[in-house]
């Protein structure tokens, strides 16, 4: 997580990512089932609702941040196969930002690994970083945890 993602935990956590916000208009929700099919269902979601928003310049950045989160929480979080609704892609428009989130049941910390360019997978929080302007996660009181991810979206966008 770069630095300058402490200073904006707080806000994130105070309101943004709220249920409320998020059905006021500034958000939209989507629960994915552990199934493989919910990687390609999350891109749609987000190519779908940067569209409404007009920010389809961010698509590229935000569906490929948002597949990476997605598949991470199927494939660390819950196992594949596991009945119920797991995992929840949140995109919320925040002051100048987009923010991404995906939560998932596990409490465990996401750790970006020393990428093995040659491996198959593995890169995953890498490319989160590179594409984003911050990233971090959040634990939830009970269980679970937030992944989340900043972009700026472009001068006078919003």
């Amino acid at each position: 997580m770069k630095a300058e993602a402490v200073a904006v935990l707080e806000p994130l956590w105070q309101g943004v990512l709220a249920p409320e916000r998020v059905a006021a208009g500034n958000g939209a929700t989507c629960e994915l089932p552990a199934v493989l099919e919910s990687v390609g269902e999350a891109r749609h979601f987000t190519r779908a609702t940067l569209q409404r928003w007009d920010l389809s310049t961010l698509r590229d950045s935000v569906e490929l941040v948002a597949s990476e989160l997605v598949t991470n929480a199927l494939r660390y979080a819950v196992p594949i196969g596991t009945p119920g609704v797991p995992v929840r892609l949140s995109l919320v428009r925040w002051t100048s930002r987009v923010v991404c989130a995906v939560r998932d049941p596990s409490g465990v910390a996401p750790i970006a690994k020393d990428p093995d360019f040659v491996a198959e997978t593995g890169r995953g929080l890498h490319l989160v970083d590179s594409f984003s302007e911050n990233w971090g996660w959040h634990p939830l009181s009970g269980a679970g945890k937030v992944v989340w991810a900043l972009f700026l979206t472009p001068s006078g966008a919003l």
